[in-house]
């Protein structure tokens, strides 16, 4: 399970003003705070400052890597200011996103192969969100089949099947369950990945409904997930959610983040 850190977003309020002011010590240490708590990969979103977005992407690029030793999630869906960021990481970056919109599908592919990335594929296309899982996953579908014709490879793409809130709709929550087991059983070798909080927008006590939806998505094979790494309850809930799936051998992550004092 590819745990991935969200923090770093400039639609954050305490992240705004501290990439601002090109504050490294604070971003910094809001990076080694989510690879301490156990995320393996680190999220970068600059998209509120819109035209500075390469310049700040960029910047936030070598500052977090700086401090961590993990790849990071480059987080735009602008081609320019994703090659601007790529040109300074280190390793094999993911690429978030790409949708199967056709005007900017191929400029963001031709970004993604000239680095090597793995690729986040939004179920998207130019009539927009899907109504249906069915539609999800027919969408899903030719997009992963875009990707493999461009020599993407299956483990570098991860489907994300959009979550919407269940304040508004819901059955949206289950949709997402059902796309996710439909992509994983015509693609078992593509991953699946998605974002957990805006599952309970709108509602009380957000952070229960995120916790439930992780478990579910978990059991229907998401095997990838975005999220607050510093919220403890979650990430104990995540690592023994893998040890009852049978996706931690021996139980030596759980055991290992007991020992750390990480099970919340």
């Amino acid at each position: 399970m590819l745990v991935i850190g969200e923090r770093i977003n400039t639609s954050r309020k305490d992240i705004a003003p501290a990439v601002a002011a090109r504050d490294v010590a604070f971003i910094r240490g809001e990076a080694k705070k989510q690879v301490e708590a156990g995320a393996a990969m680190v999220d970068v979103n600059a998209g509120t400052f819109l035209k500075e977005e390469p310049e700040v992407l960029s910047w936030l690029v070598k500052v977090v890597q700086e401090a961590v030793d993990v790849p990071l999630c480059i987080d735009t869906p602008n081609p320019v200011a994703l090659q601007a960021a790529l040109k300074h990481h280190r390793g094999k970056a993911m690429v978030n996103s790409i949708t199967g919109e056709k005007a900017r599908f191929k400029e963001m592919v031709s970004v993604i192969k000239e680095f090597g990335a793995s690729v986040v594929a939004l179920c998207m296309d130019d009539k927009g969100m899907p109504e249906t899982a069915e539609q999800a996953i027919e969408v899903g579908s030719r997009l992963i089949e875009e990707l493999l014709k461009e020599g993407i490879e299956q483990d570098d793409i991860y489907v994300d099947p959009l979550v919407r809130p269940v304040s508004t709709d819901n059955k949206a929550g289950l949709r997402v369950l059902e796309t996710i087991h439909g992509i994983k059983s015509r693609f078992p070798s593509v991953h699946v990945i998605c974002g957990l909080s805006n599952v309970s927008y709108g509602l009380p006590q957000r952070k229960l409904l995120n916790q439930a939806f992780l478990v579910s998505t978990m059991t229907a094979g998401l095997d990838a997930v975005i999220l607050d790494p510093l919220d403890r309850q979650l990430m104990g809930l995540l690592y023994a959610a893998k040890v009852l799936l049978g996706r931690d051998e021996y139980c030596g992550e759980y055991l290992k983040a007991y020992r750390e004092g990480r099970l919340g």
